[in-house]
């Protein structure tokens, strides 16, 4: 029933109409300050921190014991609805349904791990940290992170000013069992985030391959796990400039892919940054194989922006190359601080 209970409140929220007027900053602090209305005084110590807290840059995606925050486990039903409506607030249409759908996937590692698993599955272990005051003056920030999600946002004075790091990942990557509850057999949560990147490099002319290849072995995981910033090196790869239109079109849907998980405004303000620094300086670099199922890497950089995808790991049911990790970082500076 846990499970059936907390797929409901995922996927009845997934495209409500929860939206207002205000800019997101101020979205999510009404949602942020109605959620902890919700809260007892103990809950509420679980549930914030000062925002200079060194927690607020303690991020990861791995199965954990515990984590910082308050766990949707140990809230009630319209506490747990009011802290989703808070996620759904900072987030896109798509990418709440994403997350809502990641957190649900532990219900299918529950079932294809069994009863000797070592790690609990439950869609209900995700925990919302809330740090400072949520308000439209001075910083505030917010966190909602899991296994296989870390969702981060930093808000000043009203405005919501940095949304990363934005990490998701799925286990299956594509769902090769049949399985009980909401999400069912060829369930392919971050289909397009793979599918776009693998019609990239096959567009690719044979020169230009050469170029973006950097390695034909895929590394084991994304760079910079865990780290509060991303400390990259020069962008390597081939770069949009050049690419072939079909290339062009398909690297700029990859992108938006990640842009677009979060609430509109926000987007739009990824992209006009990415067009100020100039698409021709964007780089595309591949790894590994070009095929499913077999391991594969990609990163996608920019001026101010690091995508990286990986998806090298078997399944839960030991499919390999079925487990995917990706992040969109801030070059810029995570968590709104300077890298």
């Amino acid at each position: 029933m846990r499970i059936l209970s907390v797929a409901f409140v995922l996927l009845c929220l997934t495209g409500a109409g929860l939206k207002l007027a205000d800019s997101p900053g101020s979205q999510v602090a009404l949602f942020a300050n109605h959620f902890l209305e919700q809260l007892d005084d103990d809950q509420k110590s679980i549930a914030t921190m000062p925002y200079d807290s060194d927690k607020r840059v303690d991020w990861h995606f791995i199965p954990k014991k515990t984590r910082k925050g308050l766990m949707l486990r140990n809230m009630n039903a319209s506490q747990r609805v009011a802290a989703l409506r808070m996620l759904r607030s900072a987030l896109s249409e798509a990418g709440y349904g994403k997350a809502s759908k990641i957190m649900l996937l532990e219900g299918v590692l529950r079932e294809l791990e069994g009863e000797d698993r070592t790690w609990e599955r439950d869609p209900h272990k995700y925990f919302v940290t809330l740090f400072g005051t949520p308000g439209d003056e001075g910083k505030w920030g917010l966190s909602f992170e899991g296994h296989h999600l870390s969702m981060n946002f930093s808000f000043s004075d009203g405005a919501l000013v940095d949304s990363t790091p934005q990490f998701f990942a799925a286990n299956p990557a594509t769902v090769m069992n049949d399985v009980s509850g909401p999400l069912g057999k060829g369930t392919r949560v971050l289909r397009d985030e793979e599918q776009l990147a693998f019609d990239l490099v096959a567009s690719l002319e044979t020169g230009q391959k050469d170029i973006a290849i950097i390695d034909q072995d895929a590394p084991e995981e994304i760079r910079f796990a865990g780290e509060a910033q991303a400390k990259v090196d020069e962008p390597v790869g081939i770069t949009y400039r050049e690419m072939s239109e079909e290339s062009k079109a398909l690297l700029t849907k990859l992108v938006n892919t990640y842009i677009d998980a979060v609430t509109e405004p926000v987007a739009d303000e990824r992209r006009a940054q990415i067009e100020e620094d100039g698409w021709d300086g964007v780089h595309f670099a591949w790894a590994g194989a070009t095929k499913p199922g077999i391991g594969h890497y990609y990163r996608v950089q920019g001026k101010r922006f690091l995508i990286e995808f990986v998806n090298t790991q078997a399944d839960a049911a030991g499919n390999p190359a079925n487990h995917i990790h990706c992040v969109w970082r801030d070059l810029s500076g995570d968590f709104d601080l300077t890298p």
